[in-house]
């Protein structure tokens, strides 16, 4: 089996013990991305939409370091703070995946780091 780890710096830096993304056997595995702002380290303020948007910008970077791209993307988990928050993160989402979307799973937690209003994490073909 190869495996090898995807690294970028156009996506926040791993803040721990994990790496931005594995590709094994021809699939990327992403970590789950926040609404980190790349070199800051900061979390971006805003909304649900805002925040969704910049993950989006992240997770992007780290499949294209991948040699990967959302048009292949397999699945997404979605962890949202909020359920409440489902119609407005569906918008943005939309805009990311046209024509045919991943499968996908949506869960409410109790928390995610830095109070984050939303996480993601991809799994796609490279």
């Amino acid at each position: 089996m190869s495996r090898t780890r995807v690294s970028t710096e156009n996506a926040p830096a791993a803040v721990g013990p994990y790496s931005q993304g594995i590709v094994a056997n021809g699939v990327v595995y992403t970590a789950g991305q926040v609404a980190l702002v790349p070199g800051t380290g900061k979390l971006l303020e805003g909304d649900i939409q805002a925040q969704a948007a910049q993950v989006f910008k992240n997770l992007t970077a780290v499949l294209d370091a991948a040699g990967s791209s959302l048009d292949r993307v397999v699945k997404t988990t979605v962890y949202l703070k909020d359920m409440n928050d489902f119609a407005a993160m569906n918008a943005i989402y939309d805009t990311f995946f046209q024509g045919d979307p991943p499968a996908r799973t949506t869960i409410q937690v109790a928390r995610l780091p830095l109070d984050a209003l939303i996480e993601i994490e991809m799994i796609a073909l490279v």
